[in-house]
């Protein structure tokens, strides 16, 4: 007898109050328990959530991703931005770049000869998820300097991460496929993905300013939150957008727009996100699978003591030069690690353009290597990250 969807999704509540619970008395991180639940009840051990069962409940994901979303960008005020200065921008470009550069650079030491795998991985090393850190910082209601930075710098990356994915994507695809490289045709198409999303944003978060001008009303207010965070997802999905920046600057616009839309908007994705957070975890977690463990080896690991270098130190010297704050500086780097979300997106990414016939055994080899190093990393980034998070929030005094 086949068992119902409905049926799964009561057992992901269930399980995310009991991981609440078992977190709350060992005092770690919801996040990295909802991750071993996941990883548990995934194809890595019970297999009680299939590939096609994960599937079906993709939709979940996708609201989850934009509260997440959502919730970066409501914060995302241009008066505290201001107030943190300069500082935020320069985190954002010296962990990026930092980390793609120590990444390429480790790859080509240790395994010298792949040039177009290196340069893959560098690319998607960049990207910091920012499921994760967002969920440690709620969880403990964590506010001040670093936290609002924190949240600024995993918005920003993501627009970071995808313009380096842009170009070395477009270069790597020359040089195994004996093609010219076309600098401007990089520049011009990474330029309007990323300014679509972000129009996309723009567009109906003034529309949505503009229909609640005079509403004060919590009912109608959450009606048309919810019309437009899915609109949001169903055109950027529909246009081969970024779902997450697209999101973000919907609630940055919103935020910047009106302080009683953002108060009240954001207290109604307050009230929701408990219910769709955790499940974006766990079913995450549950995608994992950790026989590639055995698989990656010594490659893996360089990838993952890299990356994490190059997040760490980038944005700690980003810091010391943007002149934050000393917690700032001291911590920042250690709420960077996650990759889940946008970096898996990346790695589906280096699928579809390069396991095509174009580029024969080489682009399947090349994707396949890629996907299976993330999976490996992101079961190690999932679980520890958002420790990482929480030791730097209570070591800066931003959270109890």
């Amino acid at each position: 007898m086949e068992i119902s969807i409905f049926i799964y999704i009561g057992a992901l509540f269930l399980g995310a109050y009991l991981i609440k619970v078992i977190t709350q008395q060992l005092k770690i991180p919801e996040v990295t328990g909802y991750v071993l639940l996941g990883v548990l009840l995934g194809q890595s051990f019970l297999k009680v959530y299939s590939p096609l069962i994960l599937e079906n409940l993709d939709h979940l994901t996708s609201v989850a991703l934009a509260i997440i979303a959502f919730i970066i960008g409501i914060e995302l005020r241009w008066d505290v931005i201001k107030k943190l200065g300069k500082s935020i921008f320069f985190i954002v470009i010296f962990e990026s770049f930092g980390t793609f550069l120590v990444v390429f650079g480790a790859m080509s030491l240790f395994f010298p000869g792949n040039l177009a795998l290196s340069l893959l991985l560098a690319a998607v090393s960049s990207a910091t998820a920012p499921a994760a850190t967002v969920a440690v910082i709620k969880q403990y209601k964590a506010k001040g300097p670093l936290s609002s930075t924190i949240l600024a710098v995993v918005g920003i990356d993501d627009a970071m991460a995808l313009i380096i994915y842009a170009f070395v994507s477009s270069f790597v695809k020359g040089y195994i496929g004996g093609e010219s490289i076309r600098v401007l045709s990089m520049i011009l198409t990474t330029a309007a993905s990323i300014g679509s999303a972000l129009l996309l944003g723009g567009v109906l978060g003034f529309l949505y300013l503009l229909l609640l001008k005079k509403v004060r009303n919590n009912d109608w207010i959450e009606l048309l939150l919810g019309a437009f965070l899915l609109i949001a997802l169903g055109l950027s999905e529909q246009f081969h957008l970024s779902e997450l920046l697209a999101v973000m600057c919907f609630g940055a616009v919103v935020s910047n727009g009106s302080p009683v839309l953002r108060k009240k908007s954001g207290q109604i994705v307050e009230f929701f996100s408990p219910l769709f957070m955790p499940l974006f975890f766990i079913l995450g977690g549950a995608r994992l699978d950790v026989t590639t463990l055995s698989t990656i080896g010594l490659m893996g690991l360089v990838y993952f003591l890299s990356r994490s270098i190059g997040k760490v130190g980038g944005a700690t010297l980003g810091a010391c030069i943007g002149g934050a704050q000393k917690k700032v500086r001291r911590y920042v780097g250690f709420a960077l690690l996650p990759q889940v979300g946008v970096a898996l997106a990346l790695a589906l990414a280096v699928a579809q353009d390069f396991q095509i016939p174009r580029f024969g055994e080489l682009g399947n080899q090349l994707a396949t290597s890629v996907i299976n190093i993330l999976l490996f990393t992101t079961i190690i980034t999932e679980i520890v990250g958002p420790v990482l998070t929480g030791f730097a929030l209570k070591k800066s005094g931003e959270r109890n």
